[in-house]
């Protein structure tokens, strides 16, 4: 019924005179309506290029028809949100969607709509295997496979059954069957990585053809290069790669396991310089990679040798000036240095120094409102650790480039301990670059003395690091 009442308003609108063009065959519509919106805009984009902004009215509603729309994926963002939907000439999508329940909420109507639905079904299907597959990695590679190829093949069968029903394009069905593929791909290299790393006994049986599908792997899918199910599992490739040439025999904890080790950051590197050509796609890699490989550095020689590798590859010169600032950033934040002057603004629009913050020993983690998923997950540990570790204080800083006001509101409903959220209000350095601190804090004195700048909150061994520094600083 909201769809019928949706469209109606909506035509209305077009009959009202909004500027809405004129239809035509190849005309796209694109419209919807937000409730509980956090903006006041709808962003369609495409390949990382925004296609256009459109704003709510009084209704929280929005519509455009466009022109010379090319098949694809794109991607919609209502900030700090953001999700994918399926276009091609000739579609009329409505979109409806609750802020308060984003990604559950959206919903999509109209001719062209069902690509749209289908690709959104995978993505929250995606998310709740994702963690239900966590209990898999103790059984059999043969048990294993059964689990997972159960999974694929239902997912086929209902892209089978809905490409009988509808007349779906041949890009459109080889893109969702990729994201099938890729998809069950990457919970193949999920599984080997941590029996490497955890279950050695079981890395060992197995089978010769487990990893068959990457001799078919396309590194550089034009179709693909922005659909997360593929960068996921790219990344995983990656990951796995760089472990399986660890000696079976060394333990989990020796550097080759470390992710973030300056080896593996290089490895991986050298390996997206010789699989990928596309430079669009091989920078993508460059940035997180050599962003990754700056800011777990623990030593100045160690950032310059990630820099100094990425001068030999074809990196684009403007981003590695830019990552080259952020490598002299991250020197001033080893162990030794003080950035107690560093100034952040609290929930009441204030402007505060990091040494004025408190008495005790700071531990500061970071996140940003683009990962949602991530802040959710971050929160939850910092609450736990608030109540196990008292004489610490806990203090969020927002890396993004948003207004304070659109800070505010989600430090204030969705943490517990909004004094202690603080945003970061001036810095040089690219925001997205930023990004790479998400998973890193900073453990340092009252005075803002970095004691400890390269612990990652999703350790096993975090706690015990923390018991360390208050040994430390005591």
């Amino acid at each position: 019924m909201k769809f019928k009442l949706l469209l109606i308003s909506l035509i209305s609108l077009v009959i009202l005179g909004c500027n809405f063009e004129e239809d035509d065959r190849q005309s796209t519509f694109i419209g919807g309506e937000i409730i509980n919106p956090k903006s006041g805009f709808f962003i369609l984009s495409k390949d990382n290029t925004t296609i256009d902004t459109l704003f709510l009215n009084q209704n929280n509603q929005f519509g455009k028809y466009f022109e010379g729309i090319e098949e694809g994926i794109y991607r919609f963002n209502h900030p700090p949100e953001n999700q994918i939907l399926y276009l091609q000439p000739g579609d009329s999508i409505l979109i409806w969607l609750n802020t308060l329940a984003f990604d559950e909420s959206i919903n999509f109507s109209g001719p062209g709509a069902k690509k749209s639905d289908f690709l959104l079904d995978l993505y929250l299907a995606n998310q709740d295997e994702s963690e239900m597959i966590l209990s898999y990695y103790k059984y059999h590679p043969d048990e294993f496979s059964k689990k997972i190829d159960s999974i694929y093949q239902a997912k086929n069968k209902k892209l089978d059954d809905l490409i009988e029903k509808k007349d779906f394009s041949e890009k459109f069905i080889e893109i969702a069957r990729a994201g099938i593929d890729y998809q069950y791909y990457h919970f193949k290299e999920r599984y080997a990585f941590l029996t490497r790393k955890y279950f050695k006994e079981l890395a060992e049986k197995i089978p010769e053809d487990f990893h068959d599908y990457r001799e078919n792997i396309n590194f550089e899918s034009a179709n693909l290069n922005t659909y997360y199910v593929y960068t996921n599992f790219i990344d995983d490739y990656f990951r796995t790669k760089a472990v399986e040439r660890c000696d079976p025999k060394l333990p989990p904890s020796d550097d080759c396991f470390d992710l973030n080790s300056i080896r593996n950051i290089r490895y991986k590197i050298i390996l997206a310089d010789s699989l990928i050509n596309s430079p669009e796609i091989k920078n993508s890699y460059y940035d997180r990679l050599g962003s990754q490989g700056v800011t777990f550095s623990r030593k100045p020689e160690a950032i310059d040798s990630v820099i100094n590798l990425l001068e030999k590859t074809d990196y684009d010169r403007e981003k590695l000036s830019r990552l080259k600032q952020m490598a002299e950033v991250q020197k001033s934040l080893l162990p030794g240095n003080n950035i107690g002057d560093l100034p952040l603004s609290n929930v009441k629009g204030d402007t505060i120094r990091l040494k004025e913050i408190s008495n005790k020993p700071i531990i500061t983690y970071h996140w940003s409102m683009s990962s949602k998923n991530h802040f959710r997950w971050q929160q939850d540990i910092i609450d736990e650790l608030r109540k196990k570790y008292p004489e610490v204080d806990f203090v969020g800083i927002n890396i993004d480039n948003k207004t304070l006001t659109d800070w505010a509101e989600i430090v204030n409903s969705q943490t517990t301990n909004p004094e202690k959220e603080f945003h970061l209000t001036f810095t040089k350095i690219d925001r997205d670059l930023l990004k790479a601190y998400l998973n890193k804090t900073f453990f340092m004195a009252p005075d803002g003395e970095i004691i400890r700048g390269s612990s990652q909150l999703n350790s096993k061994s975090y706690e015990r690091e923390i018991l360390e520094f208050l040994n430390d600083i005591n």
